[in-house]
């Protein structure tokens, strides 16, 4: 009876934490000319503590990851990877990845988008084409104002500073934290 009681506690607990289905940047592409929806790109790095908190607390927060799952195509990119990428008629790679010649070395798709540090967010449109970039690392709250701001596509309508602070006011969180 004791083993049957601790199987369900650890069933519900386990069952409560949500999780980011995570695509390749491929895959994403592929489901986005199927089914229209902005693309989230996580850059990070293995090393990178900072991507493993928004991997753990930010992105699987319970508020964040359903919308995330609904409402866009998440990706997660390795900044330093060796992956090939194809997008927007060209082919990016890590050349500097195999033989090691720069320590860290930067993959061309990450250079492209102009990441310069890990983490960072990069949104996309339903065409694919970039809308901004979030650098630093974000805590659900923080990240949360964003999700919504671009699927809804506020970002059209907002032109000043003043505008964005009145989205801010007017913004309703769902999180509780």
């Amino acid at each position: 009876m004791k083993k049957i009681l601790l199987f369900l506690s650890v069933l519900l607990c386990t069952a409560g934490f949500a999780q980011v289905k995570w695509y390749t940047l491929e895959e994403a592409l592929r489901l986005q000319k199927q089914n229209p929806k902005k693309i989230l790109i996580d850059f990070y790095a293995d090393w990178c503590g900072p991507c493993k908190v928004m991997e753990k607390k930010t992105y699987n927060h319970p508020e964040i990851a359903p919308f995330l799952n609904e409402k866009y195509y998440p990706v997660k990119f390795d900044a330093e990877g060796n992956s090939t990428v194809e997008i927007y008629g060209r082919t990016f790679r890590n050349p500097d990845f195999a033989n090691k010649r720069k320590r860290n070395a930067m993959h061309q798709f990450t250079q492209y988008l102009n990441v310069v540090a890990v983490p960072s967010i990069v949104f996309l449109d339903e065409q694919s084409n970039p809308i901004t970039i979030l650098q630093g690392a974000l805590t659900a709250p923080e990240l949360e104002p964003y999700l919504y701001f671009f699927e809804g596509d506020q970002h059209k309508k907002v032109k000043t500073r003043e505008d964005w602070e009145n989205y801010q006011k007017k913004f309703k969180s769902k999180i509780k934290d």
